[in-house]
């Protein structure tokens, strides 16, 4: 009967962990769909990719420790309103304005809560005294786009959850 017990609480915790990392994995990547949106210089698919992050911060995220949804319930209102603006605008300036504060916070998320499935790397352009995060270790500033693609440095990962 125990280990029956035990069976099944190992088993829901590996679900709800799954269900965890699935709704941060799809936060990541589509904010990682914005940052290379800017890459590009593409602002209206930058703002096409911010609605799909809006989309992906206003799914509930189940089964959180109650200290990771304090933290989330810290940056979930600014993440939402950084990329309601980019989502709203295709003005490519404006869009990167707020692409920085959403970069900020993005980070205190992911770097709290520890639930990103893949490596994220923080990274920083110098002239824009701006970070951002990537999926790669590759510098593709999306600050500047082309004008000055590989200014920047990595100064931070946020390993992947085991």
């Amino acid at each position: 009967m125990k280990k029956t017990l035990l069976s099944l609480i190992l088993v829901l915790s590996i679900v709800m962990a799954k269900a965890q990392n699935a709704a941060i994995d799809k936060i990541t990547t589509s904010y990682i769909g914005v940052k290379n949106a800017l890459v590009g210089s593409n602002a209206a698919l930058a703002k096409s990719k911010s609605a799909d992050l809006l989309a992906a911060l206003s799914a509930p995220v189940k089964g959180l420790q109650p200290a990771q949804q304090k933290l989330l319930s810290t940056y979930l209102d600014k993440l939402k309103f950084d990329s309601r603006h980019i989502s709203e605008t295709t003005v490519i300036d404006h869009q990167r304005e707020h692409f920085e504060s959403l970069s900020k916070y993005m980070y205190s998320l992911l770097s709290g809560l520890k639930l990103n499935s893949t490596t994220v790397y923080q990274q920083y352009c110098p002239m824009k005294k701006a970070a951002w995060l990537s999926e790669s270790e590759d510098i593709r500033n999306p600050y500047y786009g082309d004008d000055m693609l590989e200014c920047g440095k990595v100064t931070a990962s946020i390993k992947a959850a085991k």
